[in-house]
């Protein structure tokens, strides 16, 4: 089973540092349930009755700006299943789906697997004990993370996962990746290739 690395922005509330636990994955049973995708070691203590998180949700949702409380968490079938105050059926629960969960922590608290943007951001990035570019930001999306990476004139959008992020060393200011072939590499041809009359190169953003 693969897992996904995680990383925890610094300003997402006002400065505070927070910690991504989980994702709201569907709706379960007919009393608000939701199945969760856990992206922490220690559910059973994240979950807890009377816990808070904020929750990343698109603006137009309805939970835009609002934290929310674990009323009950538990294994049903094997899977984890969460359930919150004011969240007493099904209708409300679809309304939380694809919804991440937030907790504030504190820098000496982060769990394994876990480091915060400016953590990661000026990070040589080596493939085969050679330095191919340099991590420039990470955006952050509900499936995944991505790192930014520098890479010559170019930026790369790596998917901050264990099987292409095997190893992040803050402390010697590097990480190693294993990509898959074609991430950092440019088409034969796209170098040299001249654009046809009235079109517009592609720019990075």
């Amino acid at each position: 089973m693969s897992r996904t690395t995680d990383v925890v922005p610094k300003d997402r509330n006002q400065g505070k540092n927070q910690l991504r636990v989980g994702r709201l994955v569907k709706a379960h049973g007919l009393k608000g349930g939701l199945k969760l995708e856990l992206y922490t070691d220690n559910p059973a203590g994240r979950f807890t009755p009377g816990a808070g998180f904020t929750v990343q949700v698109p603006e137009a949702s309805p939970w835009h700006g609002k934290d929310i409380t674990v009323r009950e968490y538990r294994l049903m079938n094997g899977n984890p299943v969460v359930f919150f105050e004011d969240v007493d059926d099904r209708e409300s629960a679809e309304s939380l789906v694809k919804a991440i969960l937030w907790i504030d922590q504190d820098v000496d608290e982060v769990e394994d697997d876990a480091w915060f943007d400016h953590q990661l951001v000026g990070l040589d990035v080596v493939r085969d004990d050679a330095v191919i570019g340099r991590v420039i930001r990470v955006e952050h999306f509900p499936a995944q993370d991505l790192l930014i990476v520098k890479s010559g004139e170019n930026e790369v959008m790596v998917p901050f996962v264990a099987a292409i992020v095997p190893t992040v060393d803050v402390s010697v200011g590097r990480l190693i990746v294993t990509p898959p072939p074609g991430l950092f590499e440019e088409l034969p041809d796209a170098a040299d290739a001249e654009q046809p009359s009235g079109s517009d190169a592609e720019a990075p953003e």
